[in-house]
């Protein structure tokens, strides 16, 4: 089976919220990709992106990248034609997949793209596959199976480390009753060129 494993990194407030429009104020700052073909990582896309405006000193202490390191960079409109050259038509994975798709196909919406897709996702597997676990965080799982992730919250590092976690999650699980889990489904998200998230979205 061939597929992408992707990440994208933000900027945004230490909140991430406001509640007065019910917007999550922030943009794709980095875009990270992986494609997996026969158990194996055969191509890397990697790549920064100019929000157009200034990162939130929580976001450069989290990731590590600066505004210095994102001025010449692509915008969001002009990388994602990029990556969807990298993605073609593939199958999609990552760690709380749903929340990162929502936005990357937000965003693809938004300069007229389609970005229809089958997924799995490692937050889905793990929280079936390993009960009890204090959280199902990707750092928190990598942890749990000894997973080395140096650069944690760099797009393509963890990215990578999506990959070994899908890994461990199907050499533990795959057989005990969850496998349908590990089956790529229709990810199932509608969005409106710059529409507000919902209620429940917000929760």
């Amino acid at each position: 089976m061939h597929y992408i494993v992707f990440d994208l990194e933000w900027n945004q407030s230490k909140t991430g919220l406001e509640k007065e429009t019910k917007e999550i104020p922030f943009e794709i700052i980095e875009i990270g990709a992986v494609s997996v073909e026969n158990g194996k990582i055969t191509g890397e896309f990697d790549m920064l992106i100019n929000p157009g405006r200034q990162l939130s000193s929580f976001i450069t202490g989290l990731t590590g990248i600066t505004d210095a390191m994102l001025e010449n960079a692509l915008t969001i409109q002009e990388a994602l034609p990029h990556f969807l050259e990298f993605v073609g038509e593939d199958i999609l994975l990552g760690h709380h997949l749903s929340f990162d798709y929502s936005f990357l196909k937000k965003n693809i919406v938004n300069i007229r793209g389609n970005f229809e897709r089958l997924g799995m996702d490692t937050l889905k597997i793990a929280r079936k596959a390993l009960p009890g676990l204090e959280s199902y965080s990707l750092s928190s799982l990598c942890g749990h199976y000894h997973i080395k992730n140096v650069h944690a919250h760099r797009a393509c590092d963890d990215a990578r480390a999506t990959v070994e976690l899908y890994f461990c999650l199907k050499e533990e699980c795959y057989g005990k009753g969850i496998d349908s889990l590990f089956a790529p489904k229709q990810l199932i998200c509608r969005v409106k060129k710059e529409s507000p998230i919902t209620d429940a979205q917000v929760k």
